[in-house]
């Protein structure tokens, strides 16, 4: 006798309460106030969690691909001196860890077809270099990238002056030619030796690449760069390179990608974080009706509950019972939330493609976002933490109503009735 009275005080919730609890979910699935109210806490919920999850997973795709393209395209340690252009140095390619070294001369240009004309970033590239860009898989016509003036185009920039690889382009530099008219700028006939494709708008639409050699001609110096810049094996081993490249250099030259973009990385950071927390706000706006809800259930179970008081049932196994109630919308708002959350985040891209085509929208346009597509990436960890609040949130809302129920007192409401 004594060990089955042990094992109904071990029991979470025992068959007796599980069984009123559903009873009295009953009428939450019929019409009426309360049926209204407690659908609006599920749904809700379910919304609630489902946005946050997809919300987040679309700002970490868009955060990873932002810094896998950035790194892409340039590398992760910078090396610039005061001077405007240097000498470059060959004692970085002592130093271990090094993926290949990069010097180049990045500049401002204009670059005409034979009815357009448009500004650019011409940016210089060592022709033993150009497979390891993330880029150069893309490349049209790539067999000839290393012909002495050729121009390497983004697609969106080829498109803008209307050329194709084969066709001849002219550079103009801010530096000045002087001439028996005048100054006048210094151009350079090249030819367009292929065209390239990032994914990212800012790139493909303004971006060119020539050779070391072209850009120095162009500019009219001669073993000169702007910027060494270094490419790691790994990512990870920044910092130890970064102090052996200080031996040589000196740190007031030195800088790496996380320093060069610090205040757009602290913005995505900002910006998630707040997102999180506004989203999070429809979850506990959700966890309200469920305390609404439940408290109209006290109200209509008012009698039931005195009924089970007289019979001898506990103060709490009233409050159980309500909790379970309650519990039991929020856990499954959670769940099926969760799921939709991350169905939809799977399909985020072809749902977007759908609504652009059927409703002739133009959801994240890739001139604003630098995407061509709408990145993702489902973190577990986060999906958990997510899960986990939503599921506090909803028990934590029904503690209260739970603990009104079991105090209802017994003879008001019997001698009222």
């Amino acid at each position: 006798m004594n060990s089955s009275k042990d094992f109904h005080h071990k029991v979470p919730f025992n068959y007796f309460e599980r069984f009123i609890a559903f009873r009295y979910l009953v009428p939450l699935r019929k019409g009426g106030l309360l049926s209204v109210i407690s659908w609006l806490s599920f749904i809700g919920i379910c919304i609630g969690v489902a946005t946050l999850i997809i919300v987040m997973s679309v700002m970490n795709g868009f955060h990873i691909e932002l810094k896998e393209r950035i790194i892409g395209f340039n590398g992760h340690i910078f090396i610039q001196k005061n001077d405007k252009y240097f000498e470059y140095q060959e004692e970085l390619s002592d130093i271990p860890l090094i993926k290949f070294i990069d010097p180049n001369i990045t500049l401002q240009a204009l670059i005409s077809s034979n009815d357009r004309t448009t500004g650019i970033v011409l940016k210089s590239f060592v022709e033993e270099n150009i497979e390891h860009y993330s880029f150069s898989q893309s490349i049209s016509n790539n067999e000839e990238i290393n012909v002495k003036n050729s121009i390497i185009l983004g697609s969106d920039l080829a498109l803008a002056l209307n050329v194709i690889p084969g066709e001849n382009v002219k550079v103009l530099s801010s530096n000045m030619l002087s001439t028996p008219f005048g100054q006048i700028p210094k151009s350079q006939s090249m030819v367009v030796a292929g065209i390239f494709t990032s994914g990212m708008n800012e790139y493909d639409s303004n971006f060119a690449y020539t050779s070391l050699s072209n850009i120095q001609s162009l500019t009219g110096i001669k073993n000169l760069v702007s910027t060494i810049e270094v490419h790691l094996n790994d990512i990870a081993d920044l910092q130890v390179v970064k102090e052996d490249i200080s031996e040589v250099f000196g740190s007031t030259y030195i800088k790496d990608w996380i320093e060069l973009n610090s205040s757009f990385w602290e913005v995505l950071a900002t910006e998630r974080e707040l997102m999180f927390f506004v989203l999070s706000l429809i979850i506990i706006i959700a966890a309200f009706n469920v305390i609404t809800s439940l408290f109209i259930l006290v109200q209509t179970k008012s009698k039931e509950i005195a009924v089970l008081k007289t019979i001898g049932t506990s103060d709490i196994s009233v409050l159980r019972i309500f909790l379970i109630v309650g519990s039991i919308i929020g856990t499954s708002g959670t769940i099926l939330g969760t799921i939709f959350g991350i169905l939809f985040t799977m399909n985020i891209d072809s749902i977007r493609n759908f609504l652009n085509n059927a409703f002739d929208l133009n959801l994240f346009p890739s001139e604003f976002y630098y995407l061509d597509k709408m990145p993702t990436n489902i973190d577990v960890n986060q999906i958990v933490i997510i899960f986990l609040f939503s599921l506090s949130v909803s028990i934590i809302a029904t503690i209260y109503p739970a603990y009104k129920a079991s105090k209802t007192e017994i003879k008001g409401i019997l001698g009222n009735g």
